[in-house]
């Protein structure tokens, strides 16, 4: 008994297997043969059946066949909607515009133009990887909204630029306080201060222009004597900027404090700097030590060439 059982099974097996194997045999039959209108046909039957993979085979091919000829409008709006059906969004971004640059004229043309944006921005990565990607969508997306002001969805690109520009203010945050972590606060400040400059608006502002306070106490506390009064001066009026703007703020005590400090700092340089002209020994030991050159991460110099040694 268990033996029929047994080779009724393998027997079942086996016609499945040759079932299996006559389909895909039809379909690779299909992709060879030269019935493009049966190629088309059955393209967007596993289009509407949502087997994206098996139309894109079918329509790469006629892609190349039907260029220039009646239906190809048609045929490149389902092979761009493939591509992006199965997540390659670079190719389908490509495709999509490519669409609305050759068929400017089409009721599809809005929607192509959207959807090419669109896919830049599903590429644009997490705000620490490289945005060029999110730059490129921004620039799609206004550049869709010029072109379509009146779009119905005019109100979504519009969002979608809010978030892309929403990662680059947490890139450019984050960049700056890992200034001040590896203790590179000359770069800190600098980057702090382009940061507001770029966002204005950041829900970060008034953590960031405590920290650029406190950067450019620390700046200058690890500076050379003759640099230090300018530096500490600054600090300074950073701090008051601070304690003006923000007197409810948790920061006020540690502002309050680097002031101080700084102050504390100028009158020390004075006092070092005034020694130094009666001391050859002590002059000669600061001249040394002023043409020592700093060491600085590769990083901020390719980013900011403007610092300072």
């Amino acid at each position: 008994m268990f033996k029929k059982q047994l080779s009724f099974v393998a027997g079942l097996l086996a016609v499945l297997i040759i079932a299996l194997g006559s389909c895909k045999s039809k379909f690779e039959k299909l992709k060879a043969s030269n019935d493009n209108s049966k190629k088309y046909k059955e393209a967007l039957r596993y289009y509407n059946e949502k087997k994206y993979g098996r139309a894109l085979e079918l329509l790469d091919d006629l892609v190349q066949r039907y260029r220039g000829r009646e239906g190809y409008e048609d045929l490149f709006y389902y092979y761009a909607y493939s591509n992006y059906k199965l997540r390659d969004y670079t190719s389908a971004r490509y495709h999509f515009k490519t669409f609305a640059d050759t068929y400017p004229s089409s009721s599809r043309a809005e929607e192509c133009r959207f959807m090419s944006a669109y896919c830049y921005y599903l590429d644009s990565p997490i705000y620490s990887l490289d945005q060029e990607n999110t730059s490129k969508a921004i620039e799609a997306l206004q550049y869709f909204i010029t072109l379509y002001p009146k779009s119905d969805r005019v109100a979504e690109a519009g969002k979608l630029i809010q978030n892309l520009r929403d990662k680059l203010e947490e890139k450019s945050y984050q960049n700056a306080k890992l200034y001040l972590t590896i203790e590179d606060y000359q770069a800190a400040v600098i980057s702090f201060n382009n940061t507001l400059r770029d966002y204005p608006d950041t829900k970060y502002a008034e953590e960031i222009e405590f920290l650029t306070v406190k950067a450019q106490y620390l700046f200058a506390k690890n500076s050379l004597e003759t640099k230090q009064e300018e530096r500490y001066a600054q600090a300074i009026t950073y701090a008051d900027e601070f304690l003006e703007k923000h007197a409810d703020s948790k920061y006020v005590k540690d502002a309050a404090e680097y002031k101080k400090d700084s102050q504390s700092g100028i009158e020390n340089a004075k006092r070092v700097l005034a020694q130094v002209r009666f001391n050859p020994k002590k002059a000669k030991e600061l001249a040394e030590k002023d043409t020592t050159v700093q060491s600085q991460p590769p990083s901020v110099k390719d980013q900011h060439p403007e610092l300072e040694n």
